[in-house]
């Protein structure tokens, strides 16, 4: 591995958050410092982990920062779902989101597995 920017899970996680952004851009302006923020904060949170642990020196510390990324992934995941239980997101952008966020998650548990291996 070169730099994270190598990852297909870093380039995936990039992929979600661009697309976070264009969808909580119609979110009522009421959310702005509420729902809309956290989900973004989330959203970012997964390929910023990921570059983070990537740039460690330890394969320990890459794998906690993996760890961390896998826990955005459901926080992500839940704020998600309350967007469409609340009506701010559709069905199909949910079940689109919703299985890019899984693969995200599998993605990274792999990566991890792969590092503690080594």
């Amino acid at each position: 591995m070169k730099t994270h920017k190598d990852l297909n899970v870093w380039k995936k996680s990039i992929d979600v958050v661009t697309m976070i952004y264009h969808e909580t851009d119609k979110f009522p302006t009421s959310e702005l410092y509420g729902l809309t923020n956290q989900i973004r904060r989330s959203a970012v949170s997964i390929p910023s982990n990921i570059a983070e642990g990537a740039g460690r020196s330890s394969k320990k510390e890459f794998s906690h920062f993996l760890s961390i990324a896998i826990g955005s992934t459901s926080e992500l995941e839940t704020q998600i779902i309350i967007s469409r239980n609340l009506g701010f997101l559709p069905n199909r952008t949910v079940e689109i989101l919703l299985a890019e966020i899984e693969d995200i998650r599998k993605m990274t548990i792999g990566l991890m597995k792969s590092i503690d291996k080594s």
